[in-house]
């Protein structure tokens, strides 16, 4: 029997239901993937590290634990004036440190004395969250930062009163996923752990617990 306009109207309303179920079903197991990442970090603050803040701080409630927020990475390229391509390059050894696409910065003012143009690139950077933050933060602790020669222990006194530590990387080959075959360029970077910690004292116990190798204790 064949179709009539009511019938066909119907059907391909369902279709479209039908489309848009599946297409919503996948989202939300894309993002069930992402938050079901195993970290292990993650784990640790959960079952180690807020027990610990709380009875050392008393917190009333466990929502006043600090946490990590996210961690960001930027890396200057001031001989990018004279020679482009280093942009490039550096692009490639954050995406493969970060696991994560970075951002190209530019100018926003033009300096004569340095050559510069607005809108020139001069930088790169990129922020880390959730899984990619804690993966990262893993393998800077015990992979690159054993790495870095004559290492004495991170300074504490890069906290900005906020609740946030800085730290500079002087040498990208700390990284194991830079091949040192492939650079042209020594250069560090910047890393800022940025936590919803109130005082330093806070933040410098939360990132000690996640295993920053301080070099001595805070000066309250």
């Amino acid at each position: 029997m064949a179709k009539t306009k009511l019938d066909r109207k119907k059907g391909s309303e369902e279709e479209v239901k039908q489309k848009g179920k599946q297409e919503s079903k996948s989202k939300k197991s894309d993002k069930f993937v992402e938050e079901k990442v195993p970290v292990r970090l993650l784990e640790h603050y959960r079952s180690k590290v807020i027990p610990e803040m709380q009875k050392k701080f008393s917190y009333k409630n466990i929502m006043q634990v600090p946490k990590l927020q996210k961690i960001c990475l930027n890396v200057g390229v001031g001989e990018a004036v004279a020679d482009p391509k280093l942009i490039e390059s550096t692009v490639k050894d954050i995406e493969a440190i970060a696991g994560q696409k970075p951002a190209v910065v530019k100018a926003k003012k033009s300096v004569s004395n340095f050559k510069l143009r607005e809108g020139m690139n001069i930088g790169v950077r990129v922020t880390l969250r959730n899984a990619r933050m804690y993966e990262f933060l893993d393998r800077l602790v015990n992979v690159s930062i054993p790495r870095i020669r004559d290492f004495r222990g991170l300074p504490d006194k890069s906290f900005d009163g906020r609740g946030n530590y800085s730290l500079g990387i002087k040498e990208q080959i700390i990284f194991p996923e830079i091949n040192v075959d492939n650079v042209n360029k020594i250069g560090g970077m910047d890393i800022t752990f940025v936590t919803s910690a109130k005082t330093d004292e806070e933040a410098y116990a939360l990132l000690k617990h996640f295993g920053l190798p301080f070099s001595t204790k805070q000066q309250n």
